[in-house]
C-alpha cells in the first residue's frame, strides 16, 4: 500500500467552483491524499488551462519538480517510432507494405510487414523474454542484440501476421531498427535531428543507458514504494531489467521529456508538421482492433471514443514513472500527466479531463471507515467494470464476495482487494487507491444499480449475474 504523506478534508464533490480552481483542488486531493508526485497540464485548442507541479525531482534532497522537469515516458515512445518510419514513408524511402525481411532477412518470421509491426498485428515474439534468458545482464543489450537473439533462438511467432492483435514492444525496437538502417543514423541521432529539433522539444532525447540529474538538466528520478521498507526508493537502484541490461533498447521507449515539450508534439500531430496530412490521418485512425479488451490502435497510438468522445493517446510506464498523453479530438482537449512515483497518471488524465469538460466529477476526499460490522451478502455478484488495463480501455468481470464480515472485490486476475465501508451503501478500497464502489438500492434494501468511482469520475458497472 502506498504511503499517505497529509491528509487533509476537501469538498466531496465538485460544484460551483471555477475549471481552475477545481483542478487545483482535485490535484491537491491526489497529492496530499494519494501522494501524486509528477507534472500536470492541460491545455484546450492548444491554450494552456492549467499546469502544475507536485512533490520532487528528487525525494531525498527534497529537490521540487518544475515546468522543465525531464520524466521517462515509457511508452509515449511508440508514437515518436512511428513517426519516424512514417516520416521515411512521406520521402518514399519504405512502403506498409515492406516485409520485416527485407530489411533483416536473416530473420525467420516470413510476410510480417511494417504495417503489422506498427498496428501491433505482427504476432511477433517476445524479445524482451529472449534477452533477459539468453542475454549476459552485467551488460547493455542494444536492439542488434534483439534482432541477433531473434535470428539464434528463432522463437515461434504469437500468431499468423495480421490474424491477431496483440501489444507488442518488440515491434516497435525492430521499427527502430529499420530506421536505422534506411536512414544510415543511429535511432537517437534521427530521432533528435528529424523529429526533436525541428519541433523544437529541447528537453527531449533518447536516453538509452544509465541516467543522472548531473548528466541530464531536469531530470527526475523515478522513485517506487517498497512495502518492506514502508518507503519510496530510487527506482534505478532496484535490480530490475529495465533500469539495468534492457536499458539499450530502443524504439518502444526509452525517450525522456517534460510536459511542454509534449504539448509541443501534441500540437505537431494535430497540425501535421512533420507529416503530410493524408499520413497524419492514418496514424490516427483505427488500422487494427481487437474486441476484448477492447482496443483500436492507429500507428504508434491508440485510438477510440468514450463517454468525453473521440480520442487519441498512448500512456507509459517505466521502473518510476508512469505517464499518459490523450487528446480528445472534438473538443481539442490535451491532457498530459507525468509522475515519477508510479501514480495512476491514466486515470488521473481521466479526472482532469471530466473537469475540463465540465463534467461531474468526485473529488478526493477523507475516508472514514464505518466501526461495527455489517452483513453484505446482499451486494454479491459479477458486474462487468470499466477500467482502463493499459493500453487497453477494457470493461472486464469483477465478483463482489462477502468473507468474514467483510466485503471483497474479485477481480478474476490478481489478489483480492478489501472494501471498507463508509455508509451502509459506499465503500472505498483498502488498496489505498482512489476508487469507491456505490450501490444504490430498492426499499428492501436490495441492489438495482452498482457505480465504480475510480479517480473522480463516476461509471456504472451492469450486472452480469
Amino acid at each position: 500500500m502506498r504511503k499517505i504523506f497529509l491528509l487533509i478534508l476537501l469538498p466531496f464533490a465538485a460544484t460551483a467552483q471555477t475549471n481552475t480552481s477545481l483542478f487545483d483542488v482535485y490535484m491537491q486531493g491526489q497529492a496530499n491524499l494519494y501522494g501524486f508526485s509528477g507534472n500536470v497540464l492541460v491545455s484546450k485548442n492548444g491554450n494552456v488551462v492549467y499546469k502544475k507541479s507536485f512533490g520532487y525531482s528528487d525525494f531525498n534532497n527534497k529537490k521540487a519538480l518544475d515546468d522543465n522537469s525531464v520524466f521517462d515516458c515509457g511508452s509515449i515512445a511508440k508514437e515518436f517510432t512511428a513517426v519516424g518510419i512514417l516520416l521515411l514513408k512521406d520521402k518514399g524511402k519504405i512502403s506498409y507494405s515492406d516485409t520485416l525481411r527485407k530489411f533483416f532477412p536473416e530473420l525467420p518470421y516470413l510476410n510480417v510487414t511494417i504495417q503489422q509491426l506498427l498496428t501491433h498485428t505482427s504476432g511477433m515474439p517476445d524479445g524482451f523474454g529472449l534477452v533477459a534468458e539468453y542475454f549476459d545482464h552485467k551488460k547493455i543489450a542494444t536492439n542488434e542484440d534483439l534482432i541477433r537473439l531473434l535470428e539464434t533462438e528463432k522463437p515461434a511467432p504469437l500468431f499468423k501476421p495480421g490474424e491477431n492483435l496483440m501489444y507488442s514492444g518488440t515491434a516497435f525496437n525492430l521499427l527502430a531498427s529499420i530506421i536505422e538502417k534506411i536512414s544510415g543514423q543511429s535511432y537517437k541521432t534521427y530521432m533528435n535531428e528529424q523529429v526533436f529539433k525541428p519541433l523544437g522539444m529541447t528537453h527531449t532525447q533518447v536516453a538509452n543507458g544509465p541516467r543522472s540529474a548531473e548528466d541530464i538538466p531536469g531530470y527526475a528520478y523515478g522513485y517506487t514504494y517498497l512495502d518492506s521498507l514502508k518507503k519510496f526508493v530510487r527506482a534505478d537502484g532496484q535490480q530490475t531489467g529495465w533500469t539495468t541490461y534492457l536499458a539499450g533498447i530502443t524504439g518502444e521507449g526509452m525517450i525522456i521529456t517534460t510536459m511542454g515539450d509534449l504539448l509541443k508534439w501534441d500540437r505537431a500531430l494535430k497540425n501535421h508538421s512533420l507529416l503530410i496530412a493524408t499520413t497524419q490521418n492514418e496514424m490516427l485512425s483505427p488500422q487494427s482492433k481487437r474486441v476484448f479488451p477492447t482496443v483500436s490502435f492507429g500507428y504508434g497510438m491508440v485510438v477510440g471514443k468514450n463517454d468525453n468522445g473521440n480520442y487519441i493517446f498512448h500512456n507509459g510506464y517505466f521502473p518510476g514513472y508512469v505517464c499518459m498523453h490523450i487528446r480528445y479530438t472534438n473538443d481539442d482537449l490535451t491532457v498530459i500527466v507525468l509522475s515519477n512515483n508510479e501514480s495512476r497518471s491514466d486515470f488521473i488524465a481521466d479526472g482532469l479531463a471530466a473537469i475540463a469538460l465540465k463534467k461531474n466529477i468526485v473529488l478526493p476526499y477523507v475516508h472514514k471507515e464505518m466501526a461495527e460490522g455489517r452483513d453484505y451478502g446482499k451486494y454479491g455478484g459479477k458486474y462487468m467494470m470499466q477500467l482502463a488495463r493499459p493500453p487497453y480501455m477494457a470493461v472486464y468481470p469483477i465478483e463482489f464476495v462477502q468473507r468474514n464480515e467483510g466485503l471483497y472485490i474479485h477481480p478474476g486476475t490478481g489478489p483480492d482487494i478489501l472494501l471498507k465501508p463508509e455508509s451502509e451503501k459506499k465503500f472505498f478500497f483498502a488498496n489505498g487507491t482512489d476508487q469507491q464502489i456505490e450501490f444504490v438500492t430498492d426499499n428492501n434494501g436490495n441492489p438495482i444499480s452498482v457505480w465504480h468511482i475510480a479517480w473522480g469520475v463516476k461509471k456504472e458497472m451492469k450486472k452480469i449475474e
